[in-house]
């Protein structure tokens, strides 16, 4: 015959077994009620017959696929039941509010929602397993700092630029670079120096506009897989050392003195051909000399001068001497 004691073990276990058949049932029941439902949503835990030629890497997959699927599958509905059962505390922590200039990148248990942005509008962060990130679409600025550098020609400059860009690829962006905004603006320090460093520095001075296309091109194509478009490249100001801006400054000064020089030795040309074709004019009649002195004398009459200057031939200055010689020989 039993003891007490015993007779009290024995209803314990017992009580303890039929609970843990309840537990094990209704765990039964919720992973029957999971695994229905995805199939009910055309998520395949098996591979279909006679869609392709079974191997054992395929079974073993679907084999570590399909208790990952369960596991993921009620994680999500606890998040679910967690959510439902705060209401309405759990909606001032769950619920989002992406505006229209942002979107929001979703990671469901390491995974992102939906494969894409979401927004703008309302969105639904479940609690303990969404991780969100927001991400500014806006276009923005970033001022190169000045890079001084050697041209192709040896020629030591330096230059400020600008860059516009905007993120056109969230998803990217998150998932593709750690800083994505950082990363372009070291990638368009070190483009600017080595587009400037290919060029000359007439050709920096006359071709901002190629210089800037050139940067765009190289900056868009490098900050493609990272989800950000490069709009505009600027070149804001380009500064050269004073002693190479003194030699510039002498160099067009002697350029322009010399094109002065040109310009008033061909204006004498013009006109000494222009005064011997009056000469020439003036011989043939000698009462155009007489009217010529006359138009000289009016013109001197009309700024009050006093002092009249009166031509005499020198013909007639070697006869007279002539005749004084003469006379005192």
């Amino acid at each position: 015959m039993a003891s007490p004691n015993g007779r009290i073990c024995m209803r314990l276990a017992s009580s303890l077994r039929g609970n843990f058949t309840k537990v094990l049932n209704a765990t039964l029941n919720i992973l029957l009620l999971i695994n229905s439902s995805i199939c009910l949503l055309g998520m395949p835990l098996a591979p279909e017959k006679g869609s392709y030629p079974p191997s054992s890497v395929d079974t073993l997959r679907y084999k570590m696929v399909r208790p990952l699927a369960i596991v993921r599958l009620t994680i999500i509905a606890m998040a679910w039941v967690i959510f439902v059962a705060t209401l309405p505390i759990s909606l001032f922590f769950c619920i989002k509010i992406v505006h229209e200039y942002k979107r929001m990148v979703v990671f469901r248990l390491g995974r992102v929602l939906q494969r894409r942005a979401l927004g703008p509008g309302v969105v639904i962060v479940l609690p303990c397993i969404d991780e969100h990130h927001l991400i500014d679409l806006r276009t923005m600025s970033y001022d190169v700092p000045s890079q001084e550098m050697l041209t192709k020609d040896s020629v030591t400059v330096s230059v400020d630029a600008a860059v516009y860009f905007r993120t056109c690829d969230p998803v990217a962006t998150i998932s593709s670079n750690r800083d994505a905004r950082v990363s372009t603006r070291q990638l368009a320090q070190t483009t600017l120096r080595n587009v400037l460093g290919t060029r000359t520095l007439s050709e920096i001075m006359s071709d901002r506009e190629g210089i800037a296309l050139q940067a765009q091109s190289m900056l868009d194509e490098g900050t493609h897989p990272w989800g950000i478009k490069v709009e505009r490249v600027e070149v804001k100001d380009i500064r050269l050392p004073r002693e190479l801006c003194r030699v510039l400054a002498a160099e067009a000064e002697a350029s322009r003195e010399a094109d002065a020089k040109v310009v008033s030795a061909n204006g004498e040309l013009k006109a000494s051909m222009a005064l011997k074709e009056a000469a020439d004019s003036i011989a043939s009649s000698p009462a155009a000399l007489q009217l010529r002195y006359l138009q000289t004398l009016a013109r001197i009459s009309t700024t009050q001068n006093h002092t009249i200057v009166v031509p005499i031939p020198s013909q007639l200055i070697r006869s007279i001497s002539s005749h004084i010689y003469k006379i005192s020989a």
